[in-house]
């Protein structure tokens, strides 16, 4: 792989996006226009420029870079995820996802408050400033059914790497949908219940569900984190018809920080 700086570099430039913000149930709570700088400022250093359009932002937030914290990954791509290592019911828990292509990112927060309970989701939708880069429409049930065949490349905190291909397949019977996923030898079913732009799978050990949003965007995760439990959040973005990403941060039972996962499936048959 590259290195983790040159990883980094592929999202440098100008984003013009907006920051909303999201209910556990995916309702609508803000709306802030944004414009995100990350400019190259010598051999091994970056800066970060982010302006938000609110009063409760008066201020840009300047960050600059030179090394990262080992709570953050990047993919070749430039895609990352940055969280916390270790779970926690005393205090705020949660990750961010980012997902990037040549001239539109997204990217997403994923919030706990103390108690474990799902507190809220930030969804941030960013195209290169000149692009014109359309947004997906949203994401639907039909964008999600058939068969998907992918690769996964999957980080560890100390920077190993592991690769494997999946399949998933996917099907609706009634309110309900239906995956087996089969990867390194394993083979995991589950179910959800439709209702509405939720999928709910009441039925696994933490209660968990999946948001279909706008821009082809989903935010996978429980409801409710339970100590004991491993669990996963996750992100995906549907790139384009039949082309999807997902972006996964693992935990495991004593709530440790496992790994991060990019996954990318393409639809084989409908």
């Amino acid at each position: 792989m590259k290195s983790q700086w040159d990883c980094f570099l592929q999202n440098l430039g100008t984003w013009q996006g907006s920051f909303t913000t999201l209910s556990p149930e995916g309702e609508l709570r803000e709306d802030v226009p944004s414009l995100l700088k990350l400019e190259h400022t010598e051999p091994k250093k970056a800066k970060l420029t982010l302006k938000r359009d609110s009063p409760r932002y008066p201020e840009p937030m300047v960050m600059e870079f030179s090394t990262f914290s080992r709570d953050l990954l990047f993919f070749e791509s430039g895609a990352f995820c940055q969280g916390s290592m270790q779970f926690t019911t005393v205090g705020p828990f949660g990750a961010e996802f980012c997902l990037v292509t040549a001239n539109r990112r997204l990217r997403m927060v994923q919030m706990y408050r103390e108690g474990a309970a799902l507190d809220y989701f930030a969804l941030i939708r960013e195209q290169r400033v000149g692009s014109n880069a359309p947004e997906r429409p949203k994401l639907t049930i039909e964008d999600l059914i058939g068969t998907w065949q992918g690769e996964a490349i999957t980080l560890y905190p100390d920077w190993h790497t592991e690769e494997y291909s999946l399949e998933m397949q996917i099907a609706q019977q009634g309110d309900k949908l239906i995956q087996n996923l089969a990867f390194a030898g394993r083979t995991i079913t589950t179910e959800a219940d439709i209702e509405g732009d939720r999928l709910l799978y009441k039925n696994s050990p933490l209660p968990v569900q999946i948001l279909l949003l706008p821009d082809g965007a989903s935010a996978n995760c429980p409801l409710e984190i339970k100590p004991g439990l491993p669990f996963v959040l996750e992100m995906g973005w549907l790139l384009e018809p039949g082309v999807r990403q997902r972006i996964m941060r693992t935990f495991n039972a004593q709530g440790d920080w496992v790994n991060v996962t990019l996954s990318t499936e393409r639809r084989v048959a409908a």
